[in-house]
């Protein structure tokens, strides 16, 4: 009789996720490394706001082009010169101890912008923001995917990037509040500088609350600590013997045994050194690019001149168009990041792309029609456009260019490869904002036509390139670059280790053999992956086998048998 085939479906909690304690305590636990993510929003829109507030305008001296563009480069600029330092803190450090530094990095930052009183302190607190800025958005991301509960990692890690829209919500809200409240003082652009404190006092206070990644800590050798943190949040009775556990652990460990054989180091070389991290890293450099090179640019740091550039003028109405438009931008995000494990990602990717070429042609004739024939109707036309634009982009990009990129990377290159997708993001930012408005300013509506035949290759692009991920678990999703063999390694390797400790005594609410055929809530990933399980024996040959497996993994097998 062939042996029953598992996969980690057969392992997970059933129902609702809040009817889970672990998993309903892990999940308030991410909001801290979530609030990122806000932080950035926040801090990327603030310029975006102050622009549209007199009191900023007249306090700095009305700064235009390339001073602008300085001013709104700087925070990108810091990233930039964080990046090399940022992926090395989370490998040697961890994911918690980084996103500290970066927290406190950042309240000096805010706290010489709030102070300054001239244009050239004013960018030194930018860049030193956007220096410990680098050092959260590396570790957050990194500790929430390898952190999360298995069914809940694509949603919380697409929601992650979209939550960038509440701290731009924020920045927004609080440029209009601080204009109508506040008027010509320079209080109204001092208070939402000052803003910007409130997501790193949180992290600072409360980051230590947050568990270690168990994928740093089993690389790290500290096993027992893994399955500990592992079975405290994923285990229903903080059991290390529960299948799920045993399933993750050996899925963990196996992957990480893989990666150590094909490289026996690892350096920013590595992310290049094989034909499958090459296909992970064209992709992930060609989305970072696409990320900010598909028309976004315009709107997200220069929408000040891209509503003049249709006839608004009046500060109130660009600030409400401002704020409104950030609340639509977080719930299309949030609306894409709920989809993912239902569409998929290569789905979601093609409709948005479809979307945004279309509607950038459409914007670009209403922005022609309006500046070379003055023709109200069509710079009316504009601003719904710029909405609808804006939906198509947020349900794929922002939520699924940190979460595809996260998925598709092993762990021993993922943060070297996320630093190298940061590096890019940070690149063409600054090429945006050096650029954009120059070349506004030089051909007008006419610039626009360079972006409509960008999403054209865009497009080209992500129907040939990107693979469908949905239904799979971090280390599987991973592999899927290195053969076919890999992903069913894993899979085996994990069943095999889960089945053994099925027959260990386990309290309610954790999965039981007999309950093996009720129907769970992401029956997606059934369906989705491979369901190959070899015998138990091979998993007994298997120890015996691996001599280079620390003592702390042999005792963790040990009890799980």
């Amino acid at each position: 009789m062939a042996p029953t085939e598992w996969t980690v479906v057969d392992f997970i909690h059933r129902g609702p996720w809040w009817r889970n304690h672990g998993i309903r305590i892990l999940n308030l636990l991410l909001v801290i490394p979530l609030l990122t993510a806000s932080i950035n929003g926040l801090d990327s829109s603030l310029v975006n706001g102050l622009q549209i507030l007199p009191a900023w305008q007249d306090f700095f001296k009305h700064p235009n082009g390339k001073t602008l563009g300085l001013i709104s480069a700087a925070q990108v600029i810091g990233s930039i010169a964080g990046l090399p330092f940022a992926p090395f803190a989370a490998d040697n450090l961890g994911r918690r101890p980084t996103l500290f530094i970066g927290a406190v990095i950042m309240l000096a930052g805010v706290a010489l912008q709030s102070a300054a009183f001239n244009i050239g302190m004013f960018i030194g607190a930018r860049g030193l923001i956007g220096f410990g800025l680098t050092f959260a958005l590396n570790a957050a991301p990194l500790l929430i995917t390898e952190l999360a509960y298995p069914t809940q990692r694509g949603k919380l890690t697409s929601m992650y990037n979209a939550s960038w829209y509440l701290g731009s919500i924020l920045s927004a809200w609080a440029c209009f509040g601080a204009w109508t409240g506040a008027g010509t003082s320079p209080w109204s652009w001092r208070v939402p500088t000052l803003v910007q404190a409130l997501g790193p006092v949180i992290q600072v206070m409360l980051i230590w609350m947050v568990p270690e990644s168990p994928r740093f800590l089993v690389a790290k050798g500290l096993e027992s600590k893994a399955a500990s943190a592992l079975a405290r949040f994923h285990s229903m009775t903080n059991d290390e013997r529960d299948p799920l556990i045993v399933f993750e652990m050996a899925q963990i460990r196996h992957a990480l045994k893989m990666e150590k054989e094909a490289a026996t180091s690892t350096s920013f070389t590595t992310l290049f050194s094989t034909p499958g991290n090459r296909k992970r890293m064209s992709i992930i450099i060609a989305l970072a690019i696409f990320s900010q090179w598909s028309g976004n640019g315009l709107v997200s740091y220069y929408i000040n001149l891209v509503l003049e550039g249709v006839g608004i003028r009046d500060a109130g109405t660009k600030a409400a168009i401002n704020g409104g438009l950030q609340v639509w931008n977080l719930i299309a995000a949030m609306s894409g990041a709920l989809l993912v494990d239902k569409l998929g990602r290569r789905t979601l990717f093609i409709i948005s792309n479809v979307g945004m070429l279309i509607d950038f042609g459409v914007w670009t004739l209403t922005t022609a029609l309006f500046n070379t024939m003055d023709n109200t109707t069509a710079a009316k036309a504009t601003i719904p456009f710029i909405f609808i634009f804006y939906f198509f982009y947020d349900i794929a990009y922002t939520p699924m260019l940190i979460a595809y990129t996260l998925e598709i990377l092993p762990f021993n290159i993922r943060a070297k490869g996320f630093a190298v997708m940061n590096l890019v993001v940070s690149l063409t930012l600054a090429f945006n904002q050096f650029v954009n408005p120059w070349a506004l300013d030089a051909i007008g509506w006419k610039y626009y036509l360079v972006y409509c035949g960008w999403l054209i290759i865009e497009l080209v692009f992500v129907v040939v390139n990107i693979i469908e991920t949905k239904g799979r678990t971090l280390e599987e999703t991973a592999a899927l670059f290195d053969g076919e063999q890999q992903p069913q390694a894993l899979m085996q390797t994990g069943g095999e280790a889960a089945t053994m400790s099925m027959g260990v005594p386990r309290g309610p609410g954790v999965w039981v053999e007999e309950e093996k055929s009720i129907i769970t809530d992401v029956v997606e990933m059934r369906d989705a992956m491979p369901r190959r399980v070899g015998e138990c024996s091979r998993w007994m040959e298997r120890v015996d086998e691996e001599s280079g497996s620390s003592q702390d993994a042999r005792s963790f097998e040990a009890v799980t048998v």
